[in-house]
């Protein structure tokens, strides 16, 4: 992929305005004058704008001009003309143009082909934000000064947009496809039946076809090696299901592990096999798992029909994702190239291979069939297996693509990020999110090239390697860990933005009622009579029986209310929430059990499948876009930052309502009672800081109204356009109607030096020194708002686990994807079963959320 190519697909739309120009601004029209008549013009008029400005409040007599008596615009209309012109912007013929260029190519982290799409993203934030592209491009070393002052001058010295490259190196793994084996053995260990390990590329979907041998089908970071055993059925090989094989009397250890997709994280089905002495495993996609849409049930397979390909396989990371993230021989500190590396506790250490159903259905028959073959009863296989996982594991370089809008407000900043590498074309996962944030990109660029500055800073970034164990983000996040913690307020993250029909959402508490009411301003994809926030009760077009337990699951996990749930792992926002402590966000469509299978990680995740079944016409692509974009404003430019601080402290209580449900004895329960008594003190802490949060918005909103009015720019740039109409002087300049000029006074607040008792003697008391002393009472607001969630960190981290910092929520020990609310508290209690080390929990607890509570104190 190319500049000229990312062009025609759309990656750059003529500039057209939104808007109308609000009254009282013509728009210009050229006249000829002679060069002599036109030097004394523009000298005559300068003299006579000083002149102006000047008697401005006393103007009345200029040819063509009335005295203006109307107020500045208020900062709610201001707000509400940006937001409208946000929403303009995108468009499905946009998206489906994005997606048609990025997932019809495979982009394999650390491949040519992604570091192609690196440079791509980074062209499209140049042209976007009007970023001129260098002689040399700016793609920098991890931890050179280069990359150093790139990240860090965002929130301080810059004052234009800019763009920027980072390279990491962490070790990765490729596989050989022709190394690769699954073989059933029989008499003298010879091989009986051999396994294709081969997606069909069935010719119907052409990228599909064309690509089908380009990455062969393997787990990223699993061990390499031979293992020959005989094979046990594990169900989802999740931590119940081995407990359940061992108290049925099965021995694991030497054995071939057979497990399907689904419930847990893959990685954590390895490391459950591995720490039971189990030789390898093989991981399946099961369709039990795909509800009603089954061949069984009548369904064509894809490309045919909706059903699932039987030759598709899942790639994927097989990481001790609940371990640690990122690179795994730099845990804690950035994978610069000279950086020193550790072995590694995070990686299996017994090979793994994922397989087709068409595969996997042949190995049941070596356990009696696949109706007696997939129940969890113990029944070992009387031959053995024999598995080889060839790949090659060095160290490789990544490419996060950045981008930074500086904001009024430089050193707060709001980051958006979706990752970019994919295991093939990734048509859902990430193409989808990333055609979503190209979306939004372009609707940023619109309102900066019209005149608007965010009050805060924003950074965007296109994170690379997340497919491998969320490496980009998690180097970054390690690599600026000090700046990130005084400076980021938000995370907002989106993955797969398109693979289903059903919205959904995760975030940390304090987000909760901002996506809601985002939610609910962006309208439905499908239905005008609706929003997207309706859209988290949608369901797949198809209908039918469906496995049982799948049925019973699939309830659990849902609800009849929306529920904006915690986040656990498994995408970027891993490392800003859990280890750093900032308020994070996830979102996207997701698939109900009445919608087409999503072939996750196959060849099959495809342009075809999202065109034809993920999202016709691509109106959840720009749903999402709407929504992201409306968040990101939300955060950038409200005077009060948006986390609602109260909600979060309500919820603790019920996390230690489910602490008390998931002990299997009461015993082992500790004293709560202290824990309690801290949540109420940060409960009544956050409704008092409601209070000032208030007051302090009330009081500058007057502020900023009189400071408005007191330097309104409004006469002398209405002097200024006339001079440009019947002059024609700069008359080709592009009009920026989304200025708002009293806010450039908060650069003021934020930069200066001087003390409110400096700043006010040396202006003067009144209307400036009046918003000065406003905008720093809403600054101290805020302070404590984007600190909230830091309050949740430990230093000395979760038992076994201590990169997780965060005591108030982490992905599941055994779980993986799914999140543990209290997990330090959680784990004594179900995991580890000690008194003791519960009541030690409960007392670090206790401590964070008194500090928390006694540094709310307004």
């Amino acid at each position: 992929m190319n500049t000229e190519k990312g062009e025609k697909a759309g990656f750059y739309q003529p500039s057209e305005e939104l808007l109308p120009y609000p009254p009282g601004l013509v728009q210009t029209r050229r006249h000829s004058r002679g060069p002599v008549f036109r030097k004394f013009v523009v000298l005559g008029s300068f003299a006579f704008i000083s002149f102006l400005i000047y008697k401005a409040h006393s103007i009345s007599c200029f040819v063509g001009l009335k005295k203006d008596k109307k107020y500045p615009e208020s900062y709610d209309s201001y707000i509400k003309r940006i937001e409208e012109g946000y929403l303009a912007v995108p468009s499905t013929e946009s998206a489906l143009a994005a997606s048609r260029d990025y997932a019809t190519h495979p982009h394999l982290a650390g491949a040519v082909e992604d570091f192609q799409d690196a440079k791509d993203i980074l062209a499209l934030f140049q042209s976007e934000f009007g970023i001129p592209a260098p002689a040399t491009k700016p793609i920098y070393p991890a931890g050179s000064p280069e990359s150093r002052e790139a990240t860090l001058s965002t929130s301080s010295k810059l004052s234009k947009p800019a763009a920027w490259v980072d390279i990491y190196y962490p070790v990765m793994n490729t596989g050989n496809a022709d190394g690769m084996v699954v073989e059933l053995l029989g008499e003298s260990d010879q091989p009986i039946w051999k396994a294709d390990l081969l997606e069909d590329g069935d010719p119907r979907d052409e990228t599909a076809a064309k690509y089908k041998h380009f990455i062969p089908p393997f787990h990223g970071l699993s061990a390499a090696g031979e293992a020959i055993g005989q094979l046990v059925y594990a169900n989802y090989g999740s931590r119940d299901d081995y407990d359940k094989l061992i108290g049925a009397g099965v021995n694991l250890t030497g054995k071939i592990i057979l497990a399907r997709y689904g419930a847990n994280f893959r990685g954590l089905k390895v490391q459950g096999a591995a720490e039971r002495g189990a030789a390898g495993v093989l991981i399946y996609s099961d369709p039990r798992d795909d509800g009603s849409v089954t061949m069984e049930n009548g369904y064509e397979p894809y490309p045919a029909g909706p059903a699932r390909n039987p030759t598709s396989i899942q790639r994927g990371s097989v990481m001790y994702l609940s371990v640690y993230a990122g690179d795994p021989t730099t845990p804690g500190y950035p994978a610069y190239e000279n950086a020193t590396r550790v072995e590694t506790t995070n990686i299996p250490n017994i090979p793994s291979l994922p397989l087709s159903w068409a595969n996997a259905k042949l190995l049941f028959e070596e356990l009696g069939g696949v109706t007696e073959g997939t129940k969890l009863n113990g029944r070992v296989g009387s031959r053995k297996v024999r598995m080889v996982n060839d790949v090659d594991a060095k160290i490789t370089p990544i490419w996060n693509t950045m981008a930074a809008i500086p904001g009024h407000i430089k050193d707060e900043v709001v980051l958006l990020g979706c990752h970019r590498d994919a295991w093939v074309m990734g048509a859902a996962d990430p193409t989808s999110g990333t055609v979503s944030l190209h979306e939004v990109i372009r609707g940023l660029g619109a309102l900066y090239k019209r005149g608007w500055k965010p009050l805060r800073t924003i950074v965007i970034a296109s994170w690379d390697a997340e497919e491998y164990g969320l490496i980009g983000s998690t180097e970054w996040g390690e690599d600026f860990a000090d700046w990130i913690q005084e400076h980021v307020v938000s995370y907002v993250n989106v993955d797969v933005s398109v693979s289903g029909s059903r919205w959904d959402t995760s975030a940390s508490p304090s987000l909760a009622h901002l996506i809601q009411r985002s939610a609910q301003d962006v309208p439905h994809p499908t239905d005008a009579k609706k929003t997207l926030w309706d859209a988290h009760f949608d369901v797949g077009p198809y209908e039918g029986p469906m496995d049982a337990e799948f049925a019973r699951m699939w309830d659990t996990k849902t609800s009849s209310e929306p529920r904006i749930g915690p986040l656990g792992s498994g995408s970027d926002y891993t490392v800003f929430l859990q280890r750093l402590g900032v308020a994070s966000s996830d979102q996207g469509f997701g698939s109900t059990p009445t919608d087409a299978p999503y072939h996750y990680h196959s060849i099959y995740d495809s342009q075809m499948w999202q065109e034809v079944y993920a999202d016709p016409g691509f109106h959840k692509h720009v749903a999402v876009a709407q929504n992201l974009g409306l968040l990101t404003l939300r955060l950038t430019d409200s005077i009060i930052l948006p986390l609602n601080t109260t909600q979060y402290a309500l919820e603790l209580d019920s996390y230690v309502d489910t602490v008390i449900e998931s002990a299997y004895r009461e015993e082992i329960l500790p004293d709560l009672f202290p824990l309690r008594r801290a949540i109420a003190k940060l409960q009544d802490a956050s409704l008092k800081l409601d209070e000032e949060k208030t007051a302090a918005e009330k009081a500058f909103r007057k502020a900023l109204k009189k400071v408005s009015r007191a330097y309104n720019p409004r006469i002398v740039r209405r002097i200024i356009q006339w001079i440009k109409e019947h002059l024609g002087i700069g008359a080709q300049e592009e009009v920026q109607d989304l200025r708002f000029g009293a806010l450039k006074w908060m650069s003021s607040v934020v930069e200066s030096s001087f003390s409110e008792t400096q700043i006010c003697k040396s202006r003067g008391k009144g209307t400036l020194c009046d918003f000065l002393r406003a905008a720093k009472r809403v600054r101290a607001a805020n302070q404590k708002l984007m600190a909230f969630e830091r309050g949740f960190l430990s230093e000395d981290g979760i038992k076994d686990r201590e990169w997780y910092r965060h005591l108030g929520v982490a992905p599941g020990k055994h779980l993986g994807y799914a999140p543990t609310t209290l997990p330090g508290l959680t784990e004594a209690i179900v995991y580890d079963e000690d008194h003791e080390l519960a009541e030690y929990e409960a007392a670090r607890l206790t401590t964070l959320i008194e500090n928390l509570a006694d540094f709310l104190e307004v």
